[in-house]
């Protein structure tokens, strides 16, 4: 069965980076990264969930969100299908659980890419904590 699994997540004082990983595995055979729209959400405390990067398709479109945009990178490697979220210039408001989630980027509403109905493959989160 497939699945995403997330890790990098940890402590790290304020203006420091943290590398996130989104690991696909249980794929069937003619998996293939293009074929799906990656996000990375995250839940701070006493907050709704929220989007934060999506990366899809072929031509591996990005987007970001402002709390991020210019400090946040996403990136995918197919040949590892993994996707990867570079967080630099970490501030404590980026405290939070970060989850990685998945679908055929065909099935995604355009402009849904921080819908999270849209999404049908969840991991089970990381903990990153920005702190002093």
């Amino acid at each position: 069965q497939l699945q995403f699994v997330e890790s990098g997540g940890g402590l790290v004082q304020p203006g420091g980076s943290l590398r996130l990983s989104c690991a696909a595995s249980g794929f069937a055979t003619g998996f293939n990264l293009d074929y799906y729209a990656v996000a990375w959400f995250r839940r701070a405390p006493g907050k709704e969930r929220e989007g934060v990067s999506c990366i899809s398709g072929s031509d591996s479109t990005t987007v970001y969100s402002d709390s991020v945009k210019g400090r946040f990178t996403i990136s995918r490697d197919n040949a590892k299908n993994t996707v990867y979220l570079q967080m630099n210039s970490l501030k404590p408001e980026d405290t939070a659980v970060y989850y990685c989630a998945a679908v055929e980027w065909v099935y995604l509403l355009s402009g849904s890419y921080f819908d999270e109905s849209e999404y049908d493959l969840w991991g089970q989160g990381t903990q990153v904590t920005v702190s002093s």
